[in-house]
This record gives structure tokens, C-alpha cells and sequence, in this order.
């Protein structure tokens, strides 16, 4: 049984919180985010609190009860102070560059790599080090995993790209006999 959403969700200062049918609408000092949550979970308002109830006592339903409260609570939290996450890109010639509306890449690959950046996330690129942040946590680390993707780390001379709090597993080379 979930915890999560057994306690009510308090809602911050300056985060106004809306709930129609399904629809909840949290809006902050740093912006708005809408989402639809499935209808077996009941979200009332009382107060200053978002109180979740099941309705049912399935299995699904039971997950999903600790899931709406989550993802409630990281909306409060991104319209309140934006989500970041930052990528080291290493090697000998891979450069990141911010063009515009897309993440320009040259990965050592015999082209480059362009990549068009989600509207509401913010990307820049210092020396290799991208940091992509936006109040939409799972926009953020969805656009992160992807990047990521187009360069995993290689265990032996660790060039990729690695999260910034990332450790890459090194391994040992050939021997010379």
C-alpha cells in the first residue's frame, strides 16, 4: 500500500492548485502545468491540502494511487523551482553547441548530430557540460535520457556522455605480453 498518498499533498506558498474532473492545473511563479490522471483516483481539494482517494481496491489501482501523488507532488515543486540536469560530454573532439531551437553535436560521428529541444525546457551548453532544465520533471528527464542515448559512456575511456553525479565503472585494457 502506498504511503505516499495516504497523507494529504500540502500545497506551497504562491502555488495555486485547480482540480476539474480529472484535470489538475498547478501554476507558480515559474509557470503552469495541466495533466490528466486516470479516473480511478478521486483528487478533492480541502483547503490548502490535495487529498487522493481510491475508488476501488485493486491492484492497478493501488499503484496508481501512489503514483498520482507523486506526480502532484513534483508538479508543485517544478512551478516552483525548475528541475535540472546536467550532462558531461568527454572526448577528443566531441563538442556541444546551443543553435537556436536545436543541440547541435559533433560525437565523432561522420556527421553531425541535431537535436530539436523541447518547447518549455531550457538547454545551454558550457564546454561540454549541458545542463537542460524546465518545470516539467519528466520532460526534463526525458530529454536528458535522450541525449544521453545518442553517446553512452564506454567503460574504458569513459568518453560519452555521463551525468554529472554519474560514476562510470572504468575497466582494464588489453595487456601487453
Amino acid at each position: 500500500m502506498s504511503r505516499i498518498s495516504k497523507n494529504p499533498i500540502e500545497i506551497p506558498a504562491g502555488v495555486t492548485v485547480s482540480v476539474v474532473d480529472h484535470t489538475v492545473t498547478v501554476k507558480g511563479p515559474k509557470g503552469e502545468l495541466v495533466r490528466t490522471f486516470h479516473p480511478k483516483i478521486a483528487i478533492a481539494m480541502e483547503g490548502n491540502t490535495v487529498i487522493l482517494t481510491k475508488k476501488g481496491e485493486d491492484v492497478f489501482v493501488r499503484s496508481l494511487w501512489g503514483t498520482v501523488g507523486s506526480h502532484i507532488k513534483n508538479m508543485m515543486a517544478g512551478v516552483v523551482t525548475p528541475y535540472e540536469k546536467k550532462l558531461i560530454l568527454e572526448g577528443v573532439g566531441f563538442k556541444s553547441a546551443v543553435a537556436g531551437k536545436s543541440l547541435d553535436l559533433a560525437l565523432g560521428f561522420s556527421h553531425p548530430v541535431k537535436i530539436e529541444i523541447p518547447e518549455g525546457l531550457t538547454v545551454t551548453a558550457d564546454k561540454n557540460v549541458i545542463s537542460i532544465s524546465g518545470i516539467d520533471k519528466e520532460a526534463v528527464g526525458q530529454f536528458s535520457a535522450y541525449v544521453r542515448s545518442q553517446k553512452k559512456p564506454e567503460p574504458y575511456k569513459g568518453k560519452g556522455f555521463r551525468y554529472d553525479d554519474e560514476v562510470i565503472r572504468r575497466k582494464q585494457g588489453k595487456k601487453s605480453a
